[in-house]
């Protein structure tokens, strides 16, 4: 018999990546829940498994091989509960991410509003938007059928209505959606998922229900200034796994292990974020982010409200070419300290995206994949920002809100050559304002804890709680408008042993502080010129304790937005000289 989900004490997670299947194991060590070890493989979706299962036994025979524990019996199926001998686990948590985006068209009222709402709430998973429909673009009826039927969706999201407001207009939306779904072959038809005014919720049954798959979700946009996506978002995660489930052999299978609760991987990595944003300063948000090979994912924490975005456009696998339709290439090359030709960097992409387990092998490849990063990483965050709370979080409105921490993912950042690197990539795409902690997801935990929360919040917690992640420092952030070279903030450390140092910060430098990992210091900052460091505005300053990670505490007061010089030479210097102030 299972055990119950209280008394639980072994859990196993399984990913399931674009490039690679891993299989976790999170066990109880001197009464705390901790992370043991991982087992990796190639993931199998694609020839000539075309079966995930393959990878997942494959990812489970290393963790077996790695921790000395049976987690598989002689059947092939994994052992639940945990038998008297030590074999087999609790509780199973799984996540997902392989497969192409999925295709949604987004239909609602006004373009600004309800519309705009689907669409946000389609960019919450892996998904692309092909198609819009709504009043404003003045299609007639039978145009707007067509528009869906050339879109061949395998999801139509349906806005609109506050509650309790427009009736007939939505109705004539859904009856348009409806007519779509008629003419596509039965197999062929889209989930429709209706998140529009509740009153019609009846009237959308009668109309979508006998035609094809309709899920109802509670209004995205119940009034024209709220957007509320939580309630929908489970919906669309549940919609995304059916899919999956279709699309790919082995995903059913997983998800009976998970019990039905597999997850989309970014959502699970939005869970994580939002519980962070509850734990830590209620005056600041927690940001995460992680870079991987079907998308990029960016989830921002405001105490109970979750801003997540996931963007295939922006991944490192196979779609790394539509990264030139968001971004011109010389906004890439800007990244560079070395000349490289336009057509070399083009060539890196395309080859990049041929196969995204390769590795850079040169100076200049290293150069350019770390290029991509930042770019990647500004591109995702752009898309993000402008929903972000705009009063009391910011020192300016075209620069990031104050977050601590900031949780960083993906395996191109954890393989960095050099801490120095990953840091550095960090700081130039996010450009992060105030005093914060950039921490390093280095095992890529934050997901599986996310799809572990809902069976075991304590093992979350406690995980999280130790030292899994890794603290790459504290970074204290000016934002000033002055002149380059002007002093901007003076610091006086007091560190744990009773020592004390002084520090001139001059705008467009980075500085190093020493501060050994572990160990905390007080410092107090004093802003020059009405420089702002996030103690309550502009020329403000104050005491905070820092924690030292694998830098030690780092002063980035280069300025926002950063301004690199468009001469190689200049740039090669000044690019130099900040990797030496970090010691690479």
């Amino acid at each position: 018999m299972k055990s119950s989900h209280l008394d639980a004490k072994t859990m196993l997670a399984v990913d399931i990546g674009e490039i690679s299947t891993r299989a976790m194991l999170f066990d109880v060590v001197n009464g705390l829940y901790r992370f043991l070890a991982v087992g990796t493989a190639t993931t199998t979706a694609a020839a000539p498994y075309y079966d995930i299962g393959q990878g997942v036994r494959l990812a489970l025979d290393r963790l077996q091989e790695v921790t000395g524990r049976t987690l598989v019996g002689a059947d092939e199926l994994i052992i639940m509960p945990v038998q008297a001998d030590g074999s087999g686990v609790d509780t199973i948590a799984a996540t997902l991410s392989v497969g192409p985006p999925i295709k949604v068209v987004a239909v609602g009222l006004l373009d600004d509003v309800s519309l705009e709402s689907a669409q946000n709430l389609a960019a919450s998973t892996y998904a692309s938007v092909v198609e819009s429909v709504s009043l404003n673009d003045r299609r007639k009826p039978e145009e707007r059928v067509d528009t869906i039927l050339r879109a061949r969706p395998d999801v139509i999201i349906i806005a609109g209505g506050t509650d309790g407001g427009a009736s007939q207009s939505v109705l004539r939306l859904v009856e348009s959606v409806s007519q779509a779904c008629l003419v596509l072959p039965e197999g062929e038809r889209p989930d429709v998922l209706f998140a529009g005014n509740q009153s019609l919720t009846d009237s959308v049954k009668s109309s979508l229900g006998p035609v094809t798959s309709l899920h109802i979700a509670a209004n995205i946009r119940p009034t024209l200034e709220v957007e509320r996506l939580d309630p929908a978002r489970f919906k669309v995660g549940q919609i995304f796994r059916n899919i999956r489930a279709k699309q790919i052999p082995g995903i059913h299978e997983l998800d009976i292990w998970a019990d039905g609760q597999l997850a989309p991987t970014a959502t699970a990595f939005g869970r994580v974020i939002r519980f962070l944003s509850k734990v830590y300063d209620p005056a600041k948000g927690v940001l995460g982010l992680d870079v991987g090979a079907s998308a990029t994912t960016i989830a921002a924490g405001f105490a109970d409200d979750l801003i997540l975005g996931v963007y295939p456009q922006f991944g490192l696998g196979k779609d790394l070419p539509d990264l030139l339709k968001y971004s011109r290439l010389k906004n890439i090359k800007r990244w560079l300290s070395v000349e490289i030709s336009d057509d070399y960097v083009r060539d890196y992409i395309y080859n990049k995206s041929l196969y995204p387990v390769s590795l850079p092998v040169t100076g200049d490849d290293l150069a350019i994949e770390q290029a991509l990063v930042r770019e990647i990483i500004r591109a995702a965050v752009s898309k993000t920002i402008r929903h972000y709370p705009k009063e009391g979080c910011r020192a300016r409105a075209d620069v990031l809100p104050w977050f601590e921490p900031i949780v960083a993912g993906g395996s191109v950042l954890t393989n960095a050559p050099t801490v120095a690197q990953c840091l550095l990539m960090l700081l130039d795409a996010l450009q992060p304002c105030g005093v914060t902690t950039l921490v390093l997801d280095r095992n890529r935990l934050a997901a599986p804890l996310g799809a572990a929360a809902g069976i075991n919040p304590v093992l979350v917690v406690q995980v999280l709680e130790s030292s899994t992640f890794a603290s790459l420092g504290s970074v204290i952030a000016p934002v000033a408008n002055v002149r380059p070279g002007m002093p901007v903030l003076r610091i006086h450390m007091t560190y744990e042993s009773g020592k004390e140092t002084d520090l001139e910060i001059k705008h467009g430098n980075i500085e190093l502080i020493p501060l050994p990992q572990g160990q905390s210091a007080n410092i107090r900052l004093r802003p020059l010129h009405r420089t702002d460091v996030g103690m309550g505005g502009p020329g403000r300053g104050g005491t905070v304790r820092v924690v030292g990670g694998a830098l030690g505490v780092i002063v980035d007061a280069r300025g926002r937005p950063l301004s690199l010089p468009k001469d190689i030479g200049q740039r090669r210097e000044l690019m130099k000289k900040w990797q030496r102030a970090l010691g690479d």
